[in-house]
């Protein structure tokens, strides 16, 4: 699941800025649903499955808000954010075919619907579509996205092999955090500081921003699966360990050395489709002392997102609207960690 920006509600976000960004997001949905349309009913159809399965569009959202640290949300920062937002989409065709899932944003996912083939085929469409997009916005932006494309797939297969041996395997699944999903966050923002006007420096923060954000979020998102209730993520806890994923908990909980945690270990390396072992690794896992520190190695990440920001505000007026934008910035970090679903 996806967090939203601050609501309007939010002292960082003010209503003239809530409005600004409604207004770019609907323009975003309206260019994505123009690029995506195709002459064969088919392919209309599949292609628009997801966009239209709906989503809270958090990428694009984050091009907008980057974009009021220059001169505002433009038809270039628009089009910037619908390449972003049909990157992303045609990730998750491709995403539940690996998965074998059946379900996404609440409808059947596009495998289930039309079959592997055609939905490995649609994401690769709108792969082509997304970039076909950037290409009208010069070669900088057609470089920083094909660069994008080689991290997300590269993030994607090292995701399905174990760390290569000699390499920690804590810094290889950060590393791994970092290009699947931080990646493409980082070219939100990257792109909405560099089509409003940002200099150089400031488009750079928000690559490393947005990185980071990105790289915060997939870890709590790793908590969530461990931590939350039956109805608070959207999904079912230790869904993740289930599927025998290692991610930062149980990394650290391989570590130990302590005796008492043999069990676990060991349950760790089981089948964990069998309902009985599933629900004693869990319970261990939720009681060890890995979870506190996965929290605080989380919290370090998002501390070093909000960090990033501080010399975008030198020398601005409070109340601006690029003092406003890293305000709601800051916010989107502790939303992002501190969230339940």
């Amino acid at each position: 699941m996806t967090p939203a920006l601050p609501s309007p509600a939010s002292p960082s976000v003010s209503p003239e800025l809530a409005e600004r960004l409604q207004r770019g997001l609907t323009s975003v949905d309206a260019l994505l649903r123009s690029v995506v349309d195709h002459e064969d009913p088919f392919i209309a159809h599949a292609s628009a499955h997801l966009a239209e399965a709906g989503g809270k569009r958090f990428r694009p959202m984050l091009t907008l808000l980057a974009a009021e640290l220059g001169s505002g949300i433009n038809d270039e920062v628009v089009a910037a954010a619908t390449g972003v937002e049909l990157t992303h989409l045609a990730s998750l065709y491709h995403d539940d075919v690996m998965d074998e899932a059946d379900l996404r944003r609440g409808v059947s996912s596009a495998n289930a619907a039309y079959g592997n083939s055609s939905a490995i085929l649609i994401g690769d469409l709108l792969f082509g579509k997304a970039s076909e997009l950037v290409a009208g916005l010069g070669p900088e932006a057609v470089r920083i996205q094909a660069q994008t494309f080689v991290r997300l797939c590269s993030g994607q297969i090292r995701d399905d092999r174990p760390a290569p041996a000699g390499v920690d395997p804590i810094d290889y699944y950060l590393g791994v955090l970092a290009d699947k999903t931080g990646v493409l966050i980082a070219t939100a923002a990257r792109y909405g500081a560099m089509f409003s006007g940002c200099s150089p420096e400031a488009v750079d923060i928000m690559r490393r921003y947005g990185e980071r954000l990105g790289v915060a979020f997939q870890l709590a998102d790793d908590l969530l699966d461990i931590s939350s209730g039956s109805g608070e993520s959207g999904k079912r806890p230790g869904t993740d360990l289930r599927e025998g994923v290692a991610t930062l908990p149980v990394l650290l909980a391989r570590q130990s050395v302590d005796p008492s945690d043999d069990r676990l270990k060991v349950l760790l390396d089981s089948d964990l489709h069998d309902d009985a072992l599933h629900a004693e690794a869990l319970a261990l896992l939720q009681a060890h002392p890995a979870m506190g520190e996965a929290r605080d190695r989380t919290n370090d990440v998002a501390r070093e997102a909000q960090e990033l920001l501080a010399p975008l505000a030198i020398g601005l007026a409070p109340g601006s609207p690029a003092m406003e934008s890293i305000t709601a910035l800051a916010d989107l970090v502790e939303g992002v960690v501190n969230r339940v679903g």
